[in-house]
């Protein structure tokens, strides 16, 4: 994201904060999105704080699925060639 959508996406948090329900999907750690919203760590911060207060973390582990199709049909290589 540049700095103007990452701070336009933390309005949307901010404006949504403790008003009404999110659901939010990554495939990012929380640990890498700053990186993520133009390296901008304060912003992240504050956004992480709205977001996870009060919240459910779901962690699905596993393989992703369009990769494994995508292996499936030899489109890309094996994640393990032996």
């Amino acid at each position: 994201f540049s700095q103007e959508e990452a701070k336009l996406f933390f309005q949307v948090i901010a404006k949504r904060y403790e008003k009404s329900a999110m659901i939010l999907t990554s495939n990012l750690p929380f640990g890498q999105w700053d990186q993520t919203f133009a390296g901008d760590a304060a912003l992240t911060s504050a956004m992480l704080d709205r977001i996870l207060h009060h919240s459910h973390v779901v962690q699905i582990k596993g393989e992703s699925y369009r990769l494994r199709q995508k292996r499936k049909a030899g489109v890309i290589a094996e994640a393990n060639p032996e």
